[in-house]
């Protein structure tokens, strides 16, 4: 009896076992659950129709290779810490050999439908040269393989992704595309990011944006090139795009004027920086119909790279994609693509060798001394960068406008 009472006083002491976390198929069964009993009833309340509900989701489960995904049941994935890693250079990210491929197809594919692409112009006010580095930027013009499902994609993600939320409004629209006709299930198609053929497209924005350019009554971004073009030129117009002005310039910005005065909140007539000896790199004059416009300059590397005064249009591409890399990529495929443009002809330095965490570092110290920097992410953003030129002019220091490993002793 002691030996078993022995034994039961240790059971007790014991730690209860935790209950087994849940399987795949466990999960599985609970996304069954949720596509008919929580998705639907909002489905069917948007208007729409159970044959199209039925249909999209036939055959769909989950999609267990997408990244970002946090089942239920399962431990929460780890927070990506992103503050140990290097920030780049911008300059890698203008590969001369890929824009020279790009610009070289975007040109004959600017002769192939050169008669689409004006009647995109006159109906749309932007460059046949614009919507053509877009496109060629996204999918390399229509080559790239768009392999995923993409109702399997938009559900996995709003069942079980870190932005569940973002990815049922998504997956709701796309509900919404398939109850119009525009594209059968089979067909439609997108990206491990839920985005919709050539011009890579969310489903709300398709919604709002796609157009039917050819005519055959259907709004088709998978395969129908005038559909396509017309649709990114819409987006564009809708965003406010500027008919008749240009993305922007390359410039030489004199030492005496400071670098501490980008961005678009900033912004000054073009008169007014010529004003200030600030010139075209290429040597030709800015054209007149832009110096009453608005422009605005951009350092992305401070003093340690190109130099440019963009105007509104550079920040209608930035809606694409937020990104001054992407929106100057874009402005440089399509100078390319539009008139044998080449390679920015200031040079990218040597810079981001800083430690993202010593980055958002100096951030918190500048923020703490009043400065605005537009948070304090590890990446210089035009808020940071101006912000380091006022704080290093304040300081009786050349300003430079991009982080500095030397500004870590004395910024703290």
């Amino acid at each position: 009896m002691r030996r078993i009472f022995a034994l039961a006083i240790t059971a007790a002491l014991l730690p209860l076992p935790s209950s087994a976390a849940p399987s795949n198929t466990d999960v599985e069964a609970q996304f069954e659950s949720w596509v008919q009993k929580d998705l639907w009833p909002e489905a069917k309340a948007g208007g729409v129709s159970e044959k199209t509900f039925k249909a999209a989701f036939s055959g769909i489960t989950l999609n267990w290779n997408l990244p970002d995904l946090a089942p239920p049941g399962f431990p929460p994935p780890k927070e990506q810490k992103q503050t140990q890693a290097e920030f780049s250079s911008p300059g890698p990210y203008f590969n001369e050999d890929r824009l020279k491929k790009l610009a070289a197809t975007g040109r004959g594919f600017a002769a192939q439908y050169s008669s689409t692409l004006k009647r995109i112009e006159k109906t749309y006010g932007v460059p046949g040269s614009i919507v053509l580095a877009i496109w060629g930027r996204e999918t390399g013009f229509g080559a790239a393989k768009i392999p995923e499902s993409a109702i399997e994609v938009l559900a996995t993600k709003a069942f079980m992704s870190t932005r569940k939320e973002m990815f049922r409004t998504e997956l709701v629209a796309a509900l919404h595309i398939l109850d119009g006709g525009d594209v059968t299930p089979a067909d439609f198609k997108s990206s491990w990011a839920g985005a919709l053929g050539q011009p890579q497209f969310m489903p709300t924005s398709y919604l709002k944006y796609a157009v039917d350019f050819d005519g055959d009554g259907h709004r088709n971004i998978w395969t129908s090139v005038p559909d396509t073009l017309a649709s990114i030129a819409n987006y564009l117009v809708k965003k406010g795009w500027q008919r008749d002005r240009d993305w922007g310039f390359e410039v030489s910005i004199p030492e005496a004027v400071s670098c501490a005065q980008e961005g678009p909140d900033l912004a000054k007539p073009l008169s007014h920086w010529a004003s200030l000896g600030i010139e075209r790199i290429s040597g030709k004059a800015f054209p007149a119909g832009e110096m009453k416009a608005q422009g605005m300059m951009l350092v992305p590397a401070g003093r340690d790279g190109p130099e440019f005064i963009v105007t509104a249009n550079f920040y209608i591409i930035k809606e694409y994609n937020n990104s001054d890399l992407y929106a100057l990529y874009i402005g440089n495929l399509a100078d390319r693509i539009d008139s044998n443009g080449g390679v920015f002809e200031g040079e990218w330095g040597d810079v981001g060798k800083m430690l993202r965490s010593d980055v958002a570092a100096l951030q918190k110290a500048l923020e703490r001394q009043g400065y605005d920097v537009g948070g304090s992410d590890g990446l210089p953003g035009y808020k940071t960068r101006r912000s380091i030129g006022q704080w290093q002019a304040k300081n009786g220091m050349k300003p430079t406008c991009f982080p500095e490993a030397s500004m870590k002793g004395r910024l703290k």
